[in-house]
């Protein structure tokens, strides 16, 4: 038994060798002058990507021996690239060395790979080695390669960078498709959708990278990847399984990176499924985007809506055309049961790498070194594009194809160019857009031609959970209180801020079911919840701060925003026996008394020489002066003066005594009757500078903010755990002051409204607002409809609805006053320049016309006593000859001393 066994086992692995060993393609064994060499080429037949490429590289070898005239050979090897195949030919091997596990069977098939690249290199003797497809399969017979210094021209999708440093005969001949994820990002920004889920293949070798980039690329418009779904090859079932979990989700924008089967499969499902309607979003991705073409009326119909970016392909030039007619006349003719013959990408980027490794055979140098080289150093227009390597790698994509699959096929959106955005075609002269919109109207799922929501409301059976903290230090914003009922609990929330986001939802244009659910824990620990999914939104007086934005986003603040302090008052007039001349400033004491003195000296002056009062000993007129200056507040005394100059200066001073005397009954009567309170501190520096001890709500961001932005010691500052203990530690001066946020700070001084103030500058730090996971797509409309509620004046009035229920719980204070600023002389001096401006120009006339009077009666004096002196000279030398008659009739008769008769 065990001899028919061992037979056995030779005769399934002869099957399997003979299976892998057909040999497809093109040979000429001629052996002349102008025979270059032998290509190897592995290939999948089995499907539509190895068909293409089979026929795309023999196409390549004719045209290359057509225009050269030099020969070469094509081989090629079958790699059965279906596991399933693949293990039916060789069904005792396989049982005898493996167990029939997924995951076993495609290494099977590797192996295949591995047996068909030894038989190539071994057995036909090739220069190099075209292919395989994928990753997997590249890196078995890569290794065999750099062994035998064969170069290998992968044409797999994504190869590691370390793969060609390690294995030094493999070249990445296919392009690097990554920067399809940035085009994918540009469609997302486009329609503003802020979440993507991301559907790819769990055993994908590329998906890490496509993941990273697509990750990288959205971040950068403001989107995020809410959801990683892998599909397994082979579990059809967890596919239905991943659709019924991704329906109930309230993300409708899906990426789809699957191989072809899966994907076909993904849609067919999606389809029954109801998931290809309105307000979904399916964008798909190369390679499966590249192959829609080739795509039955059935797999077509489940596809409907969806949006794809794939390889570009010049398909315009003369050469594309040429090869696009051989390709479809020889496709055709080795598959006629296949509907399409159009060639795809894969199909260019095949005729390019065989091109490629026929010019490096054709250089007079060879040798296996030789050909790599020459291999590396290619730089040359392809059907695919440019065709240049950078090391060991050809040069990555930069241009896609933006297509829309609708009705029978797809339609062809416009391109987008990695740097330059989108456009309607592609040439020297076109206008590149960063914006869609540059494209034509898109047809979405459902066949609507709007823009998809692409999210989904919560419903009444899978509402929105929002987390309400429990540990807030003011009830008056959040309070969550436990309600029993029998042998169950419940929770009543209420507050402004569950009034608040109930009267947003009202503004909200559609319903949005939702429970409130309890949180005993800090403020951040309840923002990290809503990243780790635990809940979909949180309500309460939530800070929006800068670090809690790693974790969620914030809607609008729905109250003023600030950090303030508050401080115990003290009265301003504690000594009440001055109080009556709180009213003035003392500059403007010693004014009124100097411009008192000033006028009651001008009046003095003037009437001095027609009073006889004003006359007497200097105290009796210095007496005189001060009563006359400050008898003018109370009385005109117009009566009394008779200089017009001094009754001028008498009513401008009166008007002015009037405005003052006026002013400081108002204001000393305002003294008495109003109270008021001023700060025991001013600022922040005051505090610094005594040292003082400062409190604040313990576990939040303003004991950080008070170290690391006011430079407050540690030891400096105390934290509360409840809104009660802050006034007795005020009142017991346990703290100088307390940092609270503004809106909080308005409810404390609504209860404590006669010991405590708010002085100092307001801080700037983030309002209350509620938080959304990042990315949410019900953040937008939340916010715009709290804007709105906002603007109407709903939540003003619910702020002071709630202020004003609060009752102010203070005693009275017999020592608190109420008291203004006192005057100053800048409340009056147009009237102290008026008044002292007239008392200076009347003092000034008075003294010219004084000069005036004195000049001229000194020249009287004078001018009698020269008459004088000439009379008496006149007299003297007249003496002796003159009667004593004459004498006589010279004194005047009108003289006092002379008796008239």
């Amino acid at each position: 038994m065990d001899n028919f066994s061992a037979f056995l086992s030779f005769m399934a692995f002869v099957l399997l060798l003979k299976q892998i060993l057909i040999v497809d393609g093109i040979s000429d064994t001629t052996t002349d002058d102008g025979f270059i060499g032998i290509l190897g080429a592995i290939v999948d037949n089995s499907s539509r990507i190895g068909r293409e490429e089979s026929i795309a590289m023999q196409i390549a070898v004719e045209d290359f021996i057509n225009t050269s005239n030099q020969r070469l050979n094509l081989k090629f090897r079958n790699s059965q690239g279906d596991p399933l195949q693949a293990a039916l030919a060789g069904t005792f091997f396989f049982f005898f060395f493996f167990p029939l596990h997924s995951r076993n069977i495609k290494f099977k098939c590797h192996y295949i790979d591995q047996i068909a690249a030894k038989s190539l290199i071994n057995t036909d003797q090739v220069q190099a080695i075209l292919g395989p497809q994928t990753w997997e399969e590249v890196s078995l017979v890569a290794e065999i390669g750099s062994k035998s210094h064969i170069p290998i021209m992968s044409l797999a999708d994504a190869t590691p960078e370390w793969a060609t440093e390690l294995c030094t005969f493999l070249v990445q001949a296919s392009p690097n498709k990554l920067k399809q994820m940035e085009a994918i990002a540009a469609i997302v920004q486009r329609w503003e959708w802020h979440q993507v889920t991301i559907i790819y293949e769990d055993r994908d070798f590329s998906a890490p990278a496509v993941l990273s980039h697509l990750s990288n690329a959205l971040k950068e418009v403001g989107a995020e990847i809410s959801h990683y779904v892998a599909i397994e090859p082979f579990a059809s079932s967890l596919q239905s399984e991943e659709l019924e979990g991704l329906k109930i989700s309230q993300n409708r924008v899906f990426v789809v990176h699957l191989s072809l089967p899966l994907a076909v499969d993904l849609f067919e499902k999606a389809k029954i499924m109801n998931m290809m309607e309105k307000d979904y979003v399916w964008i798909i991705t190369d390679p499966f985007a590249s192959l829609v073409h080739s795509f039955n009326a059935s797999i077509i119909s489940s596809m409907q809506g969806i949006v794809g970016v794939k390889s570009y392909i010049p398909e315009n030039e003369s050469r594309f055309q040429d090869f696009r007619h051989k390709f479809r006349q020889r496709f055709s003719s080795e598959h006629p049961e296949v509907v399409n013959h159009e060639p795809s990408i894969f199909a260019a980027e095949a005729y390019d790498v065989a091109w490629t490794a026929a010019l490096a055979m054709s250089k007079k140098k060879q040798g296996r070194q030789q050909i790599k080289s020459n291999i590396l150093q290619s730089d040359f227009d392809g059907l695919s594009g440019m065709i240049n390597f950078t090391g060991q790698t050809i040069a990555p994509a930069h241009t896609y194809q933006i297509i829309n699959v609708n009705g029978e096929s797809y339609k062809e959106l416009g391109f987008w160019s990695d740097g330059r955005g989108f456009s309607e075609t592609i040439g020297e002269s076109d206008t590149f857009k960063y914006s869609m919109n540059a494209l034509g109207q898109v047809f979405w799922p459902g066949g609507i031609r709007g823009t998809p929501k692409g999210w989904s409301p919560p419903t009444s059976a899978n509402p929105l959970k929002i987390g309400v903290p429990t540990r807030a230090t003011f009830k008056q914003y959040v309070e969550v209180e436990q309600v029993h009922l029998g042998n169950n609990i419940s929770y009543s929330y209420r507050g402004l801020a569950i009034d608040v986001f109930k009267a947003t939802l009202q503004e909200l244009p559609f319903h949005l079911p939702y429970k409130f659910l309890p949180f005993d824990g800090t403020f951040d620990a309840l923002v990290e919840q809503i990243h780790l999914k635990n809940f979909d939104a949180a309500v309460g007086s939530i800070s929006t701060l800068a670090n809690r934005y790693q974790h969620a986003e914030f809607t609008a603040p729905y109250t003023e925003s600030g950090l303030v302090m508050i401080v115990p008052v003290r009265s301003r007039t504690r000594d009440k026996a001055w109080l009556f001349i709180k009213p003035f400033t003392n500059a403007m004491w010693v004014l009124i008394g100097a411009t008192s003195i000033y006028n009651g000296f001008v009046i003095w002056l003037i009437e001095r020489n027609h009073c006889p009062e004003l006359k007497g000993s200097i105290s009796n007129q210095v007496g005189t002066l001060i009563w006359l200056a400050f008898s003018t507040l109370f009385s005109l005394n117009g009566n009394k003066l008779n200089s017009n100059l001094s009754r001028i200066t008498m009513v401008v001073w009166l008007f002015m005594a009037l405005v003052i005397t006026q002013t400081y009954t108002a204001k000393l009567a305002s003294l008495l009757t109003l109270p008021q309170l001023e700060p025991t501190v001013v600022d922040v520096f005051a505090l610094q500078n005594r040292n003082a001890t400062v409190g604040c709500a313990g576990a939040s961001y303003i004991s950080k903010y008070l170290k690391e932005v006011l430079h407050f010691r540690h030891n400096n500052i105390k934290n509360f755990s409840r809104g009660d203990e802050y006034a007795p530690a005020l009142r017991r001066r346990e703290v100088a002051a307390l940092f609270l946020d503004l809106p909080l700070a308005k409810v404390f001084l609504a209860e404590n409204c006669k010991s405590f103030t708010m002085t100092g500058p307001t801080y700037n730090v983030g309002g209350f607002g509620f938080a959304f996971p990042r990315g949410s797509q019900l953040l937008p409309s939340v916010t715009q409809a709290m804007l709105k509620a906002s603007e109407d004046g709903m939540l003003q009035d619910l702020e002071q609805k709630m202020l004003a229920s609060q009752k102010c719980m203070d005693m009275d204070q017999e020592e608190d006053e109420h008291l203004s600023p006192s005057l100053s002389p800048s409340y009056f001096w147009v009237l102290f320049v008026f008044t002292g401006g007239t008392s200076s120009i009347a003092l000034a006339i008075y003294i010219f016309r004084a000069y005036n009077s004195m000049s001229m009666s000194e020249h009287n004096v004078i001018r009698k006593l020269m008459m004088a002196v000439m009379k008496h000279r006149g007299n003297q030398g007249g003496r002796f000859s003159r009667k004593v008659s004459d004498i006589a009739q010279t004194t005047p008769t009108n003289s006092p001393n002379v008796t008239k008769y």
